[in-house]
């Protein structure tokens, strides 16, 4: 397969390629999946031949994004991502605790929507400083 990329699309696809390998493989601790880890290294690897060599590393006999490029500000945008989905999973896990865990249905979608738009609206005004958990429930005193 031949893929023809101007330099700023080979840029571009360096950051979707790390941020790829980031969500499946960043929190697998040893059991990462290596055919992802091999795509990374492979893409990367261009970066030799195409004036960004500051963006790849040596590490254990592969390739891999240099710490300049993982510190170069990706994890800003992957951050963003994780605080909104963050919120947007909390807001949805609360809003069907306050309708007793009933799975959305057509019948109450429309209010769930609602509870959930609540919570955004509250979090995006207050994060979560007005969110608590009574630790006596969750200890099972």
């Amino acid at each position: 397969m031949k893929l023809e990329l101007t330099e700023q699309q080979f840029r571009y696809l360096l950051d979707l390629v790390y941020i790829g390998n980031w969500v499946v493989n960043s929190t697998r601790e040893d059991d990462r999946i290596r055919e992802y880890d091999q795509i990374e290294s492979l893409i990367f690897s261009h970066c030799l031949h195409h004036g960004m060599g500051k963006l790849v590393e040596l590490y254990q006999g592969e390739l891999i994004p240099s710490r300049a490029y993982a510190d170069g500000g990706i994890h800003a945008a992957i951050e963003q991502y994780e605080d909104v989905v963050f919120y947007e999973i909390l807001a949805e896990e609360l809003a069907m605790r306050d309708m007793d865990g009933e799975p959305m249905t057509g019948e109450n979608y429309d209010a769930l929507m609602d509870r959930i738009e609540v919570y955004l609206s509250e979090f995006d005004r207050n994060g979560t400083d007005h969110v608590s958990v009574d630790l006596d429930d969750a200890s099972g005193q």
